[in-house]
């Protein structure tokens, strides 16, 4: 009866350390490339065409609605002005890769200035996205959800065929809401550049 408790034990461990949300240290790679929206990633080597309007940099972010999961009211981002927005767009927060970059925004981005807003875009539904942030304890950040048509997706060329999801992209908005910098990840299972991010993010911020 003891083995099988200390089997169960380490069983529990080993699931909880592979799934769970205790660790912000990137475990998987990391993309410096990247894919144009509009155009095609991949997901575990398959490709996988991303539908609708490509976003460029130099043009203004779109206008089109998300959800705010913790308010349940509508967001259009196109109309933020005075802040810059960085835009973390992932297919799904519970799988371990969205996991890893929602950690890695959420603790290293903490030394982003106070004019920099992270921002969380998935087609997850408002419940599990504000279940996700709870549990994870990463309510520093804002959470939209675009779970109903997938409208941003289609908006920017970042919804994959098939899976029907967001595409793995980092979007940096500067406070005109003009897009400055996109990186739309090659390989879905591959974590993007944050760094670069957060470096883009913090030059728009102190040059206004």
């Amino acid at each position: 009866m003891g083995g099988m408790k200390k089997f169960v034990t380490f069983y529990i461990f080993v699931m909880f350390s592979f799934f769970g949300c205790a660790t912000s240290q990137p475990k998987v790679p990391m993309d410096w490339a990247s894919s144009q929206p509009g155009t095609q990633v991949s997901f575990r080597g398959n490709p996988l065409k991303l539908l609708g309007s490509p976003i460029s940099v130099g043009k203004p972010l779109p206008s089109v609605e998300v959800v705010d999961a913790m308010t349940m009211k509508g967001v259009d981002l196109s109309k933020e002005r005075g802040s810059v927005l960085i835009l973390s767009i992932v297919p799904s927060l519970d799988t371990p890769v969205c996991e890893e970059q929602t950690h890695y925004l959420g603790e290293r981005g903490d030394k982003l200035p106070a004019s920099v807003k992270r921002l969380v875009i998935t087609r997850d539904t408002p419940f599990a996205q504000k279940r996700f942030a709870e549990e994870a304890k990463l309510t520093n950040l804002q959470y939209l959800s675009d779970y109903k048509q997938g409208d941003l997706g289609r908006s920017t060329g970042l919804l994959a065929e098939g899976l029907m999801l967001l595409a793995r992209s980092v979007v940096i908005v500067d406070k005109q809401g003009v897009v400055r910098h996109i990186q739309v990840v090659p390989e879905m299972t591959h974590l993007p550049d944050m760094e670069r991010a957060f470096e883009k993010a913090i030059e728009l911020a102190e040059t206004g």
